[in-house]
């Protein structure tokens, strides 16, 4: 209690007072706290100044509720939701794949989603201004979370880039890939070799895309036609994120509900398709047996994870520039269903066409191997009398052909290797995996040449990849400046500009000839582990640190109602536990896994598998280590007052509601006093207040815990209440 208190004063006096004040109370009307002379640093009948600081502290707002679920939504669903989860799906036993996905889901996903719109939209701060706040000592959580989001965003942008120069080179009939080039040689005009022994889209991609090396070692030098494709990748994106949600918010009306429309039209389309239904078919025919696999439920967490944008700060950007009262559980709620919706139906456009693409591969296959087995009859090597009569080898149909395999095969058992038959099977073309670039590039690519009007559709598909790449690199972005704006008084304007030269300048190492090989290092590297480590701090830092029961009662205080109790138990137990088994998955997977890429070689026409040289496998590290250094640096330098604790950062709002709780608690305990009760205890006539009282809601705050390296949220109050002179007391009362 202050030292100039009436209770203070009356406390030290000499003077005998002859009649509790308790007595003198009973006979008096109700006081006025604020107004009286009881109040601290106050005189009798004379209000205490205060400062009135508007709600709105200049912070930029959303213009509606529509523009921020379309953000959120843009954000988390990303090129992951079309050329990862399918693949996971397919890979992971199908239909049985979706139960560990939606139980961890729910487990997981959902409550860290709600957790971390919650603190955005409390403190109304980015990422390192909202750690900052729950625990100065783990204040490198939202470092950590910028490193990573620039790392993720300069390969991220790349990949847009690649959808640039693919949907430019869509604006011609034939698409490029569609055929393979030719070679003059002299008077005689052959097939390119490499195309020849892989196929069209595949020479396209590595060779005329990408124009790539066979190692990563070998730079190549600059791509130009890459370089200026990420170029205007980094224009695009700086023109969408200068103004801030001003102009971010604006594009995602567009960026983020357009996709739906192509990915509608392209089912639409694919359910027309011979074939679609086989492929749909296969992949949501469960293989139950999978979901007892260990490796099934840690990729299903894994995706779950980064499928809503965890751990970026985009989330918490965005959700800080919400109104305080916004109801963010509903949003949590909204916005994963949403993604959980895309994930399934961009699974099912992606199915119907690859079961379209698997029944042409199918049928040419059946094709070639029809003309082997007539030159082999045509030479005598096979008797006719192999053929069934009902077969007619110049239509031969899918079925026909697997009973003229089984007999051949039956009967040339010894010498059936030395034919060169292959058994054509559907199942086998439906069964080879693709993800990322292979599918986008690749298959989706190769599939969509047999389209009719197949120029329209590839241009269709590629503006898609670019609408959904620019909604999640917004995102990114918006998670990279927020937290410096909130830090430092800098012009939006320029530090976007300046943000994006930076980043298009250090981008050229994955536009080099060599390029791709540093995307696929970057991908694997620089956010999985770091993320995961950042995400389990943050939850750990709520949950354990500054108190689940604390935070469920900050929420129930800011959304006006209470949470259901099951967040407790998942924030505190649950989602930590699982967490943990993630992390130390991942680290398994890592050390159990050679570090290496899948390489291009020109003269085979075909990827190849090699480890990476000692110089990559040390940016690997440095890359995870760098990600993750500034959770130790933070931690020692505030441990040891080596560095602020960040209190000065605060919004003026948010100190103003810290100085008026500071306040009030000042008041509770000075009429427990007069009462005649302990300043410790409440008398029964008063509420206790529980934004004063420990997670278990009947235990005071220990007074330490507002030490400036406490980890709890406080420690600002302090900082806030200590350093003013008397005459500045009481400015934000």
């Amino acid at each position: 209690m202050p030292k100039n208190s009436k209770v203070t004063q009356r406390e030290q006096s000499h003077d005998q007072v002859t009649e509790s004040v308790a007595d003198l109370l009973a006979h008096e009307e109700p006081l006025d706290y604020k107004s009286s002379s009881l109040n601290v640093g106050g005189a009798a009948g004379k209000k205490v100044p205060q400062i009135e600081v508007p709600e709105n502290d200049g912070r930029p707002a959303w213009n509606s509720k529509l523009q921020y679920i379309l953000a959120q939504v843009g954000f988390s669903v990303g090129l992951g939701n079309v050329w990862r989860f399918p693949y996971l799906c397919q890979k992971n036993g199908g239909g049985a794949y979706l139960v560990p996905y939606s139980i961890l889901l729910l487990i997981i996903g959902i409550p860290l989603f709600f957790l971390e719109l919650a603190v955005g939209q409390k403190i109304r701060r980015g990422s390192i201004g909202v750690w900052n706040y729950v625990c100065p000592r783990l204040g490198g959580i939202g470092m950590s979370s910028l490193m990573v989001c620039g790392f993720v965003g300069l390969y991220y942008n790349v990949i847009i880039g690649w959808s640039i120069f693919y949907f430019f080179q869509s604006f011609q009939y034939p698409l490029p890939w569609s055929d393979c080039p030719i070679r003059k040689n002299g008077t005689l005009a052959i097939v390119e070799p490499e195309c020849d022994k892989s196929s069209a889209t595949t020479y396209f991609w590595y060779r005329q895309t990408l124009n790539t090396t066979s190692t990563i070692a070998e730079s190549g030098g600059l791509n130009i036609k890459m370089t200026l494709s990420l170029l205007v990748a980094w224009i695009i994106v700086c023109l969408a994120v200068i103004k801030g949600i001003a102009s971010s918010g604006k594009v995602m009306y567009f960026s983020s509900l357009f996709p739906y429309v192509v990915l509608f039209c392209f089912l639409v389309r694919g359910l027309m398709l011979k074939g679609s239904v086989d492929g749909i078919a296969h992949m949501f025919t469960p293989k139950l047996e999978k979901m007892l696999e260990p490796q099934v439920w840690r990729e299903a967490a894994t995706q779950v994870f980064f499928a809503l944008g965890l751990g970026f700060g985009g989330v918490i950007a965005f959700s800080s520039y919400n109104k305080i009262d916004n109801n963010c559980h509903f949003d949590a709620v909204l916005v994963s269903f949403i993604n959980f919706f895309t994930s399934i139906l961009a699974t099912l456009v992606v199915f119907a066409v690859l079961g379209f693409k698997a029944n042409i591969m199918n049928e040419k296959c059946v094709t070639e191997n029809a003309e082997k087995i007539l030159g082999y009859l045509n030479s005598n090597m096979l008797s006719h009398d192999l053929i069934p009569p009902h077969v007619n080898l110049s239509h031969l149909t899918t079925s026909d052909y697997a009973e003229v395999y089984g007999v051949i095969k039956t009967v040339k058992e010894g010498s059936f290797a030395q034919l060169g038959l292959e058994p054509c099977v559907l199942e086998d073309e439906l069964n080879k995996a693709v993800q990322g670039t292979g599918l986008a590039f690749i298959a989706f690519t190769e599939a969509m040449t047999h389209f009719p009007a197949s120029p329209f559709w590839s241009v269709m598909f590629f503006f898609m990849l670019i609408n959904l790449g620019l909604g999640s690199m917004i995102g990114t972005m918006t998670g990279i400046t927020t937290p410096v704006l909130d830090a430092y008084k800098v012009q939006k304007e320029l530090l976007t500009v300046c943000c994006c030269i930076v980043a298009f300048l250090c981008g050229l190492l994955f536009v080099q000839r060599s390029g791709n090989y540093f995307v696929t290092m970057f991908d694997d590297y620089s956010a999985g582990l770091p993320l995961t480590v950042v995400v389990i701090l943050e939850n750990l830092s709520v949950s354990w640190i500054y108190g689940t029961k604390r935070f469920m009662q900050d929420l129930e205080d800011m959304l006006g109602f209470r949470p259901y109790m099951i967040y407790f138990y998942l924030w505190k137990y649950v989602s930590p536990f699982c967490l943990i088994i993630l992390i130390s998955a991942t680290v398994i997977e890592m050390a159990i896994s050679p570090p290496g890429y899948n390489a291009w070689v020109q003269e085979l026409a075909q990827e190849r598998f090699q480890s990476y040289p000692p110089w990559a496998l040390a940016m690997c590290f440095t890359l995870i280590v760098v990600a993750m250094l500034p959770l130790p640096v933070v931690f020692i330098a505030r441990h040891f007052n080596l560095m602020s604790d960040g209190s000065n950062k605060l919004s003026v709002t948010y100190r103003k509601t810290m100085m008026k709780d500071m306040s009030n608690l000042e008041e509770q305990d000075e009429t427990r006093f007069i009462l005649g009760a302990k300043p410790g205890e409440a008398p029964p006539s008063v509420a206790a207040r529980r934004a004063y009282l420990a997670p278990g809601g009947n235990k005071p705050l220990d007074p330490n815990s507002l030490s400036p390296n406490s980890c709890y949220g406080t420690s600002y109050q302090n900082a806030a209440i200590m350093s003013p002179p008397k005459s500045e007391k009481y400015k934000y009362n």
